[in-house]
């Protein structure tokens, strides 16, 4: 049988597994290139994994859906960088499981807010955001200065992130229960924000 364009068309099976093929083989091609290229796959000078504080704080900014709003990417292109700064590159989101790059600029990129602004303002602006910045449309994250953080649930995740490669050791999940302790997830959540970009900003 003569595998023409015409029959393919006509042929849901021949066209479901053919798109399925032509799908893998691109996808391939693009992505496992990127494993064995050092700027994807090795962190960037002087960076490091996230501390207990900062990883309870990343585990909330997913829950809380910021990054519905806010992307984690500055594009290299002059907009962005005199905006945001240095722009975003592999190597700085290595220990990221999964990474917060993407599009989505309902609020402004966060990539670089570290230690742009005081804990005290990130803590008025979960509060009400309106307070800091009148135009802003973000909703209140007030409740997140009484909830207290789960240790076990970090000291797993440390666990579970060092068997895929981040390299955490005992002594670091040994700290967690001391970094955790008296701490409210608004504290965490600010510590995440306060670490993010500053590992190239600091060299910029």
């Amino acid at each position: 049988m003569k595998i023409t364009h015409d029959l393919i068309e006509r042929n849901l099976t021949w066209m479901v597994v053919l798109i399925v093929l032509v799908v893998s083989v691109g996808g391939l091609v693009e992505i496992v290139p990127l494993y064995f290229q050092h700027s994807t796959t090795q962190p960037v000078p002087g960076l490091k994994p996230y501390s207990p504080l900062q990883l309870a704080g990343r585990d909330i900014y997913l829950r809380e859906g910021c990054y519905n709003c806010h992307s984690q990417m500055i594009r290299p292109f002059r907009a962005e960088t005199e905006r945001y700064g240095h722009y975003s590159v592999a190597g700085e989101f290595v220990y990221d499981h999964p990474f917060q790059w993407g599009s989505k600029r309902t609020g402004p990129d966060l990539h670089r807010v570290g230690g742009r602004y005081s804990d005290e303002w990130h803590r008025d602006h979960l509060h009400n955001p309106r307070d800091v910045v009148p135009e802003s449309n973000m909703p209140a994250y007030p409740w997140l200065a009484q909830a207290g953080l789960s240790v076990s649930g970090i000291e797993a995740r440390m666990k579970a992130l060092r068997r895929i490669g981040v390299p955490y050791d005992d002594e670091d999940i040994a700290k967690v229960k001391d970094e955790l302790a008296g701490r409210t997830e608004q504290d965490a959540l600010i510590a995440y924000l306060q670490n993010l970009g500053t590992t190239i900003k600091s060299k910029r």
